[in-house]
């Protein structure tokens, strides 16, 4: 595929790369919903430095997103143009140096909280009730169970939009509810975390815990995303949804689910429309409700079709 304006492949204009690059990579088979178009381009770079050459040599008009495994993603019908960036194995370590945790940004959070448990080490249960990766816990400072990422974050690595390598605190990182201040084009590789020392045994029964906590409150196992909304202090999105009377409300194909209603499922046959036109209904009835304007939590990329709609709005 070409970009507005080029006539060469997309493809051929990228930099040589030791990583994979794939035309027409269809991004409904890889997120949690299951919806949306494809991307132009996807690479998966072999390495931290892959990535950083890549980001160099790239075109300066080529746009470039960054997915984990999709588990708070929306990827609209038209698809994504550009690059689309994916971390796979060559990101997902997860060991133990002088106590801390080294982390690669692919890595899913259950999986560091499994290695701490192993470890003995405690305060990142939390990590087991978060679907998703370190690298999106880190974008969007995620949190579960009265913890988030930033309570437990030493420093992270990122890669800038121009290849130039950074480490930078949670303080540097601007870290508030569900949000960091770096620069969109930041993309996270790696990060150390620490927790303090505890039983291994008592760590696995937390877990344990939050693991039945979400399967009794969530619906897991349909096609859904994370939580549809951030919580709009003080009060839970999941309340004022219910009192607007959005509970199993549906469009489409999409759902806001009878189980837990700040989140949307796929029922079956939604698009990426039905799903989007969902929350922001949900989101027009709960402000005529009782005022409260909900934000969006699941992350929005890409087309809609027919239209040139790139990003993510409210």
């Amino acid at each position: 595929m070409s970009t507005p304006g080029h006539h060469t492949p997309l493809i051929d204009r990228l930099p040589k790369v030791r990583g994979k690059l794939r035309e027409g990579a269809q991004l409904a088979k890889v997120t949690w919903f299951q919806v949306g178009g494809p991307a132009d381009v996807m690479f998966r770079p072999a390495d931290e430095a892959d990535l950083a050459d890549f980001l160099k040599g790239k075109p300066d008009d080529m746009p470039v997103t960054v997915i984990g495994v999709g588990s708070n993603l929306l990827v609209r019908d038209g698809g994504i143009r550009g690059v689309v960036i994916r971390l796979g194995r060559p990101f997902t370590d997860a060991v133990i140096k002088d106590g801390d945790l080294h982390v690669g940004a692919g890595a899913l959070d259950l999986n560091v909280a499994q290695v701490a448990q192993q470890a003995g080490i405690a305060g990142l249960e939390f990590l087991s009730g978060i679907p998703g990766t370190i690298g999106g816990a880190l974008r969007m400072n995620a949190g579960a169970y009265g913890s988030e990422i930033k309570d437990i974050l030493i420093s992270a690595t990122a890669i800038d939009g121009k290849g130039i390598k950074h480490t930078v605190t949670p303080d540097e990182m601007g870290m508030s509810y569900r949000h960091c201040d770096l620069p969109e084009d930041w993309i996270f590789t790696s990060a150390i975390l620490r927790g303090t020392a505890g039983d291994p045994d008592e760590i696995a029964k937390r877990m344990d815990e939050i693991q039945q906590a979400r399967a009794g409150s969530q619906p897991i196992k349909s096609r859904t995303g994370g939580s549809t909304f951030a919580n709009p202090v003080p009060e839970r999105a999941w309340e004022v949804i219910d009192a607007a009377g959005c509970r199993g409300l549906t469009i489409g194909g999409a759902q806001m689910s009878e189980q837990h209603c700040n989140f949307m499922i796929n029922t079956g046959n939604a698009t990426a429309l039905d799903l989007e036109q969902l929350g922001d209904e949900v989101r027009k009835r709960v402000k005529e409700h009782c005022g409260v304007e909900l934000r969006w939590e699941i992350r929005r990329i890409g087309e809609r079709l027919g239209h040139s709609i790139i990003g993510k709005d409210a």
